[in-house]
């Protein structure tokens, strides 16, 4: 058995520690996911591929990622408070570890 992760339908969404938003920060949240629907439809001939290159991604599409990314850590109560990747994944396995006691 190999050691990658795997993703099951039945089971990703249902393991991950999702936060508890207000309901401003839902509608923000909402606000920017459609931003970046919005950035990627002015770009209807590019494949994802093409889109999330990290060196030619279009300004518009990584500021909706940015600005998105700002939303999801305030409502986890992250934004100002952890700096890295590593501090981040670090706090949501401390909430899954809470989840599945």
């Amino acid at each position: 058995m190999k050691s990658d992760y795997r993703y099951l339908k039945d089971i990703v969404y249902n393991n991950f520690p999702w936060p508890t938003p207000t309901d401003a920060q839902k509608a923000k949240i909402e606000q920017t996911a459609q931003a970046i629907l919005d950035a990627r439809a002015l770009y209807p001939d590019c494949s994802l591929a093409d889109l999330y290159d990290e060196v030619t991604m279009p300004p518009e599409l990584r500021k909706a990622h940015q600005q998105n990314d700002k939303a999801v850590m305030q409502a986890y109560g992250f934004w100002g408070k952890l700096n890295t990747e590593t501090e981040c994944v670090a706090e949501l396995m401390k909430l899954y570890q809470i989840l599945t006691k």
